[in-house]
């Protein structure tokens, strides 16, 4: 999913990376930072537990480069699932800052989990991007010039 948000990168950097606003979504039920990172909360190594109406995921943090890209990827998960990599980058664009967010997963149910991943895990997934991106457009409106 990308999004040019009008606000600077630090402030959009700031506000992605803190989970807590991941249930601004409808789909994201809970998010409780079970383990703190190094540089941030949110930072290289934190541990952040999300609940979705569509499972649970134990997340980690691997890598942290503020402001400009996080990436993390499922340790554990339910439905069981297989996840490679997810990346969150910013960019500072004329306008405000270009947001990337990528990941790459599978459903691991046999028989059903490509149908699964495609039919309900993707279209989820984009939901909830989509959505936390619509949240930060409207509070960082609100707070930066």
């Amino acid at each position: 999913v990308e999004r040019t948000i009008a606000a600077p990168q630090d402030a959009v950097f700031d506000f992605m990376s803190n989970a807590a606003n991941f249930t601004r979504s409808p789909l994201v039920v809970r998010q409780r930072l079970a383990e703190p990172g190094l540089q941030a909360p949110y930072g290289q190594g934190a541990v952040r537990i999300l609940l979705w109406t569509i499972g649970w995921f134990r997340e980690r943090i691997t890598a942290y480069d503020a402001p400009h890209s996080f990436d993390y990827s499922v340790e554990r998960s339910f439905p069981p699932s297989e996840h490679r990599h997810g990346r969150v980058g910013f960019v500072a664009v004329d306008g405000g800052t270009r947001v990337t967010w990528t990941t790459t997963f599978r459903v691991k149910f046999p028989l059903v989990g490509g149908a699964l991943t495609r039919w309900v895990g993707r279209p989820m997934l984009t939901r909830v991007f989509n959505d936390v991106l619509d949240a930060a457009a409207a509070d960082l409106a609100k707070h930066c010039p």
